[in-house]
């Protein structure tokens, strides 16, 4: 499967061939759904906290008496049904990630990356080589592309000039070989490969 490498002026710079199993493999929108949840709950801080009974400001002494009061007995102020007392099963700090094996994380990210390619919004380009760092010419070179929300991947070291000059674009992200994800394709409309990202993610998803 052959797919045409433009440059950033939207010319055709020469064509390179795909690997299948990548590119063009099924579809597994359950394994997708699994993969971001699995990156969602990573990234969760999981800082939520509600202090118990032990945990609270209160005084030790008895709030009314035991009799005559007509009220429920109590022994302190510290107790959940009491205003101002501690939470019962509350939240506490925690970590909310999960294991999710290597191969359905791989497996979830060649379904993500066919996925753009069957809608025709996967595009290979030469490299994001540009000459200034100037968001102003970044913003009238995609435009000349038609791309919008759109994540590039670069190689393993990203053009600096590019990032920087992306940074103040919305829905325009860059990242590098090694940090494209699930989450990150289906987030955004388009997904622009570099010549050089196509052969370190074959590489990486074959097991090379």
């Amino acid at each position: 499967m052959k797919i045409d490498v433009i440059n950033l002026s939207s010319t055709k710079v020469r064509e390179i061939e795909l690997d299948d199993s990548i590119f063009s493999s099924e579809i597994r929108s359950d394994i997708m759904a699994r993969v971001v949840k699995w990156q969602l709950a990573k990234a969760r801080s999981g800082n939520h906290k509600a202090k118990t009974r032990s945990e609270v400001k209160h005084t030790t002494r008895k709030p009314f008496k035991q009799k005559g009061t007509g009220r429920a007995r109590q022994g302190m102020t510290s107790v959940p049904n009491m205003r101002g007392g501690g939470v019962a099963f509350g939240p506490v700090v925690r970590d909310h990630s999960h294991k999710l094996p290597k191969k359905v994380r791989a497996l979830g990210l060649k379904s993500a990356i066919s996925s753009k390619f069957k809608e025709g919004k996967l595009f290979v380009i030469e490299n994001l080589n540009i000459e200034t760092n100037k968001t102003a010419d970044l913003s009238k070179i995609l435009g000349k592309l038609g791309l919008k929300s759109t994540l590039f991947v670069d190689a393993q070291v990203v053009n600096d000039k590019f990032k920087m000059a992306s940074s103040n674009i919305i829905g325009v992200d860059v990242l590098p070989n090694i940090g494209l994800n699930v989450y990150d394709i289906l987030k955004h409309d388009s997904l622009v490969l570099t010549e050089e990202s196509v052969k370190e993610l074959t590489g990486r998803l074959n097991g090379n």
